[in-house]
C-alpha cells in the first residue's frame, strides 16, 4: 500500500512519514523545496506544480492521499488593523485550494488503487461549536477544508474512494507551540490507526486523533 503524504518535511506530516516508513510501507512525502528519493516537490497553491507531481508518479496507484500541507499566518493578528487581504488569499491557496488541487490531479491514481483512502488534516478550529474568538483565517480555511471533505465524500463513494477529515491534536510543532498536549509521534500513531480504519461506510467522518467523532 502507497501513501502520499503533502507537507512531509516537518510536524505532523514528518512524523506521519516517519511512521509508515519504520513499518516498511512504501510512502511518498512532499514539500515545496526539491529534494531526492521518497520527498518529490509540490507547491500545493501552483497548478503546473501538481501537475508536475502526477507525471513523475506516472501510471502509480497511491491507497492513501494525506492531504497535510498547510499554513497558520494569522496567529496574533488584532480585529483592528490586521487580517490583511493578501494573508487571506495565501492561506486558502493552502488550506483549500491545495487540498482540491491535490486531490484533483491526483485522482487517476486513486482510482488505479483497490479502495483508495484521503486523509484530510483539518482542525477542532473548523467546527462551528469552537468559537473562541480570533485566527479567523485560519477557522474559516480549516471550516472550508471540512466541507470540501464532506463533500467529497459523496461524489466520491460510486468510485470506491472514502474521504476523512480529522483533527490532529494540539500538537506541539512550530505550529502548535511548546506547550500543546501530544507530541508529533502520538498524533501520528493516532491518525493512521484512524485511517486504517476508513472505509466507505465510515466516508465523511470528522474524527480526533485518538478517534472522538467531532461535531461539524
Amino acid at each position: 500500500m502507497t501513501t502520499l503524504i503533502t507537507g512531509a518535511n516537518r510536524g505532523i506530516g514528518q512524523a506521519l512519514m516517519g511512521l509508515y516508513a519504520d513499518a516498511g510501507e512504501p510512502v511518498i512525502g512532499t514539500h515545496r523545496a526539491a529534494d531526492a528519493g521518497t520527498m518529490y516537490e509540490l507547491d500545493v497553491t501552483d497548478p503546473a506544480s501538481h501537475a508536475a507531481l502526477a507525471a513523475r508518479l506516472g501510471d502509480r496507484p497511491i491507497d492513501l492521499l494525506v492531504c497535510n500541507a498547510g499554513v497558520f499566518l494569522d496567529k496574533g493578528q488584532t480585529l483592528a488593523g490586521g487580517y490583511p487581504a493578501d494573508m487571506w488569499e495565501q492561506m486558502f491557496a493552502a488550506n483549500v485550494t491545495g487540498v482540491f488541487l491535490t486531490i484533483q490531479h491526483l485522482l487517476p491514481h486513486l482510482q488505479r488503487a483497490n479502495a483508495g483512502k484521503i486523509a484530510i488534516i483539518s482542525s477542532q478550529m473548523a467546527s462551528h461549536t469552537r468559537a473562541p474568538g480570533g485566527s479567523y483565517i485560519y477557522r474559516a480555511s480549516k471550516a472550508a477544508a471540512l466541507n470540501l471533505g464532506r463533500n467529497l465524500a459523496t461524489d466520491l463513494a460510486p468510485e470506491g474512494i472514502a474521504v476523512g477529515i480529522y483533527h490532529p491534536g494540539w500538537v506541539r510543532t512550530d505550529m502548535g507551540g511548546d506547550s500543546a498536549d501530544i507530541s508529533m509521534e502520538e498524533s501520528a500513531a493516532g491518525l493512521a490507526a484512524r485511517f486504517a480504519e476508513l472505509s466507505l461506510e465510515t466516508s465523511g467522518c470528522f474524527l480526533t486523533w485518538d478517534g472522538q467523532e467531532h461535531p461539524y
